[in-house]
């Protein structure tokens, strides 16, 4: 029998309940037929026009992201605005998208645990816990772990290459490097609960400058390695998961998606 882009919505369900989002989000099935037949899926952080274009020259039926396809609502779907050419094009090439956001972010195996794991953190427990699912699995945002001591420049130099980042802003909180806190993604606003962890770095993104002028002045080693570095973390996660549970199936990376700006 045939996998339906259904069959693939009900089995991202199971790993990261899309009931799980925060209130702003619009993760869950969000283009296309649930069933539609799928032979071959494409994951990416985000559906850009290079990703869709990417997923018809594979003749990918379904691409799987994190970042939601439609956001803020839309009022016309017409070629006259980025997001309506993204939705025609997926219409007209007959291409669904699931995409799973701040759920993946809270489940245990999501985002933030593959930050975690990737930077070689230990001892993982959740920075914050919003609660548990229908399973009794609690979740959250964000992650705690230790890293051998070590000097702050040199953690942060191993952060750049870890995460193939272009750049990474820092603070020094004049500690070293011992607990550490990750957020992938937009996290600053989580710093009183790393400082409530009695962790001495958090790693993050889109870091605003009155962010790094607090951690400064509480002792925090504040780092910030970019939105698309920590999450991307995360592709490799929903490759493997895919796979796993659907082994006839082919699942790609998108080759196309890379960090959008550059660092002189």
């Amino acid at each position: 029998m045939a996998i339906t882009v259904q069959d693939v919505y009900h089995f991202l369900q199971e790993k990261a309940p899309f009931e799980l989002q925060m209130d702003f989000d619009n993760a869950g099935f969000l283009v296309g037929r649930a069933s539609r037949p799928v032979h071959r899926i494409l994951v990416a952080l985000d559906i850009t026009e290079a990703v869709i274009q990417e997923a018809v020259e594979l003749s990918a039926q379904l691409i799987v992201a994190h970042h939601p396809v439609i956001w803020g609502g839309a009022k016309s779907v017409t070629d006259q605005t980025l997001m309506g050419r993204k939705l025609l094009a997926l219409a007209e090439n007959h291409i669904a998208a699931i995409c799973a956001h701040t759920n993946l972010d809270a489940v245990a195996d999501g985002v933030n645990d593959a930050l975690a794991l990737r930077l070689g953190l230990t001892g993982i427990t959740q920075l914050h816990q919003d609660g548990v699912d229908g399973e009794g699995r609690p979740y959250g945002i964000g992650r705690v772990g230790f890293v051998p001591q070590q000097k702050l420049y040199d953690f942060a130099h191993a952060v750049k290459e870890l995460l193939d980042s272009r750049g990474i802003r820092l603070v020094d909180g004049g500690k070293p490097v011992r607990k550490v806190a990750v957020g992938g993604g937009s996290c600053s606003s989580m710093v009183e609960d790393v400082l409530a962890q009695g962790c001495d770095t958090f790693v993050t993104a889109d870091v605003k400058y009155d962010a790094f002028l607090d951690a400064k002045a509480r002792g925090l080693n504040l780092i910030d390695a970019g939105h698309f570095p920590t999450e991307q973390v995360v592709c490799p996660v929903l490759k493997q998961w895919l796979s796993a549970r659907f082994p006839q199936l082919t699942v790609d990376i998108s080759r196309r998606h890379r960090e959008v700006f550059s660092y002189l």
